[in-house]
């Protein structure tokens, strides 16, 4: 069977076109296009220019993956497309066009949660079989085990997700947005040599980030006042911009292998698997890695073709589900902004 995602409940719009053999075994990515809608530096983006993006790239991405793929529109099972949780404008742009996409192709459609996505294209990449799975973005942190045919959650951020800690504090450096303002604080982390104290916010296994992105808004104030760099009263060393990067970065991370460890003993696993946006960072891996190593665990990551919101993830989703059984009707092709990852019944798992 052969399925064509859809993803877009964010700035980047994702076309993916997957195979799954007959007789079971590894799928094939027979194509995975994405574009970005990239804002100016100190600005986020906004749902209505997110949604313009999408509406002006979706034909021209479907039709590019389509000539990739080599396939015709009577190849294709079934359209899946992001159900939610995302932003409301930019999710609705990319229903649309798979409902227009549905009728005119008379295909079946199957509606896909974000969440479920980044889970199962992480699995199918990386052969973890019922690993802890640290899902972290730019607008979801979650440590979540499978059982029962669910993904449970077992602990989450309270607040902001941590993604959206780091873009929000690239917004008050005014660091570029492209690629991404999270790689490009990882880029400036790796010239950072001082570790400025900031909140360190775990309450059993959830986690909490506004008060980090509060205070570290403070220190970079006091960076621009003094020019791009001052002098820590505590340390008495020189803090700069690429300090203060490194320092967010160290502190958030430890908090995500926290409450991933905490996880880990709590259900008995020695797998983890990072997925979503902020997965991809080469930081948080190697500090997972440190950790599951000294539980003679396993790490499992992808890179940013997988990581980072995709089509593909969702065309594998959703035809894991089809395959099952299910089906979007016309009438319920809807999307939402609010879409938890254990509201999904995963048939397809044991």
């Amino acid at each position: 069977m052969i399925a064509l995602g859809l993803e877009g409940s964010a700035n980047k719009l994702g076309v993916g076109l997957i195979s799954h053999p007959a007789k079971g075994g590894a799928a094939h990515i027979l194509s995975n296009i994405r574009h970005t809608f990239i804002s100016p530096p100190g600005e986020g983006f906004l749902p209505k220019d997110t949604a313009k993006h999408h509406r002006s790239w979706i034909i021209r991405l479907v039709k590019q993956a389509m000539k990739e793929a080599g396939l015709r529109v009577e190849d294709i099972d079934c359209i899946c497309y992001t159900k939610g949780p995302g932003m409301g404008a930019p999710l609705q742009s990319v229903a649309v066009a798979a409902r227009m996409l549905g009728l005119l192709w008379a295909k079946k459609l199957v509606g896909v949660n974000h969440c479920v996505g980044h889970i199962e294209m992480g699995r199918e990449i990386t052969g973890a079989q019922n690993p802890v799975v640290l899902y972290v973005s730019g607008g979801n942190t979650q440590v979540i085990a499978y059982a029962s045919q669910r993904y449970r959650i077992f602990g989450e951020a309270l607040d902001i997700a941590v993604g959206n800690c780091l873009d929000r504090f690239a917004r008050t450096l005014r660091i570029s947005n492209d690629p991404a303002p999270g790689y490009n604080i990882e880029q400036m982390a790796k010239h950072g040599r001082h570790l400025v104290d900031l909140p360190y916010a775990v309450k059993g296994m959830d986690c909490s980030f506004s008060g980090i992105l509060a205070s570290i808004d403070i220190l970079a104030e006091k960076l621009e006042a003094h020019r791009g760099q001052w002098k820590d009263e505590l340390t008495n060393e020189v803090i700069t911009r690429e300090d203060l990067c490194f320092s967010l970065q160290e502190t958030v991370y430890a908090m995500l292998v926290e409450i991933t460890e905490r996880a880990m003993a709590h259900v008995g696993s020695s797998q983890v698997l990072v997925v979503g946006g902020v997965g991809s960072n080469e930081r948080l891996q190697e500090m997972m890695g440190m950790m599951a190593r000294d539980r003679r665990g396993t790490v499992f990551a992808t890179d940013e073709r997988f990581c980072i919101d995709n089509g593909i993830m969702i065309a594998h989703a959703g035809l894991l589900a089809y395959e099952k059984g299910s089906i979007t009707a016309l009438e319920d092709s809807t999307c939402t902004q609010r879409f938890r990852t254990d509201e999904v019944f995963v048939k397809w798992r044991e």
